[in-house]
């Protein structure tokens, strides 16, 4: 967990084949998996947020995407220390013009 910008921005370009600068999320684990790293781009500079636990690790979600990409849920639930044991989407399809509201995601811990 030594890379800062530049380092993360080659891994984003060179092992991800993506655009740092797209202002997506990416995340980085260490392999013990006490830390973790974000990085986005700000409109006119990069972010990095870093949280390091003093006990236990953060448990990866279960990534359906071929890409490897998580929703927002998945992101807090990482960051906040949550394993849910069960994800039960639940869709609400309110019509509002010529599109459904948002799915409504509960977990069970």
């Amino acid at each position: 967990m030594k890379k800062s910008f530049d380092g993360l921005c080659g891994l984003i370009r060179s092992e991800l084949d993506r655009d740092p600068l797209s202002g997506s999320l990416f995340v980085f684990c260490n392999r013990r998996r006490s830390m973790v790293k974000l990085l986005y781009w700000d409109r006119d500079g990069f972010v990095i947020w870093f949280k390091r636990l003093e006990q236990g690790t953060f448990s990866p979600p279960h990534i359906l995407a071929q890409d490897g990409r998580i929703d927002r849920l998945q992101l807090t639930l990482l960051l906040e220390g949550v394993t849910p044991k069960k994800v039960n989407r639940r869709y609400i399809l309110v019509k509002v013009g010529m599109q459904f509201a948002q799915p409504a995601t509960t977990c069970s811990v």
